[in-house]
C-alpha cells in the first residue's frame, strides 16, 4: 500500500515538473534559442510531453480507451468550434471546451485537449511559431481548471470568473510571443504595450468564453457528468 502511495505522490511531481516546468521552457527554448527556426520540432516535443501525463494516470485498460475517446471528440468539437467562428475574431468556443474537459475529467485531459485544439486547427489556420504558445496556453487553462474543477463545477459564478481569467491569461501568454517576433527580445515596455493594444480583442475573448461556458455547461456538462460517473472516469 504504501509503495503504491509513493508511486501516486511520484506521478502527480512528474506531472507537475513537466506541465509547470518543461513544457514552458522547451517553448522558451524554441523561441529564445533557435529562433523560431525549430517550432515544428518544438510543437511535435510539446504534444508528446503532453500525452505523458495523461498516460500515467491511466490504471484500467477499458477506462483508458473511454477516456481517450472522450478527448478525441471534444478535442474534434474544439477544432470543429474554431472553424466555424473563424469569422468572428477573437470570439472562440475553444477555451470554453478546455475547460468542461479539464473540470469532468482532470487537469491532464484539459492541458492535452488545450494543445491538440491549437496543432490540430493550426493545420487549418496556419502553423507558425505561434503554435507553440498557443498550445501552452491553451493546454495551461485547461491544467488550472483541473486543479479548480470541483468548485466550478458547482457554481456558474466561479465558473464565469473563470473564463475572464482565462480569456486575460491566453492574450497575456500570446503577447509575449508577439513582442518577441516584433523585438527578438522580450522588452517589458513593448509587452505592456502590447497588453494595452489587445485590449479589444482580449475583452472580446474573455465575453466569449463566459458566453460558451455558461450555454455550454448545462447541455454538454450533464452529459459529461454522466459519463464521468458512469465509467468511473477522474
Amino acid at each position: 500500500m504504501q509503495i503504491m502511495q509513493d508511486l501516486a505522490k511520484n506521478k502527480k511531481w512528474i506531472t507537475y515538473g513537466i506541465f509547470f516546468i518543461v513544457i514552458p521552457a522547451v517553448t522558451a527554448l524554441g523561441i529564445f534559442v533557435f529562433k523560431d527556426r525549430k517550432y515544428a520540432f518544438i510543437t511535435l516535443v510539446i504534444t508528446v510531453l503532453s500525452c505523458i501525463p495523461l498516460m500515467m494516470t491511466f490504471e484500467k485498460r477499458v477506462n483508458n480507451t473511454r477516456k481517450l475517446i472522450i478527448i478525441a471528440v471534444m478535442t474534434a468539437l474544439s477544432v470543429v468550434g474554431r472553424f466555424l467562428f473563424a469569422l468572428v475574431p477573437g470570439f472562440k468556443p475553444v477555451t470554453a471546451i478546455v475547460v468542461l474537459t479539464a473540470v469532468f475529467f482532470g487537469g491532464e485531459a484539459g492541458f492535452l485537449t488545450g494543445a491538440l485544439s491549437a496543432v490540430l486547427s493550426n493545420f487549418m489556420f496556419g502553423q507558425g511559431p505561434w503554435t507553440p504558445f498557443q498550445m501552452l496556453a491553451w493546454g495551461m487553462i485547461g491544467l488550472l481548471a483541473g486543479l479548480l474543477s470541483k468548485r466550478l463545477r458547482k457554481s456558474r459564478i466561479l465558473l464565469a470568473v473563470y473564463g475572464i481569467f482565462a480569456g486575460v491569461a491566453f492574450s497575456m501568454i500570446m503577447d509575449i510571443w508577439t513582442v518577441v517576433w516584433y523585438d527578438n527580445s522580450f522588452q517589458p515596455a513593448l509587452y505592456i504595450a502590447a497588453l494595452i493594444s489587445s485590449l479589444p480583442y482580449t475583452l472580446m475573448y474573455a465575453v466569449s468564453n463566459v458566453v460558451f461556458l455558461l450555454a455550454m455547461i448545462g447541455p454538454i456538462g450533464k452529459k459529461l457528468e454522466r459519463i464521468r460517473t458512469k465509467y468511473g472516469l477522474q
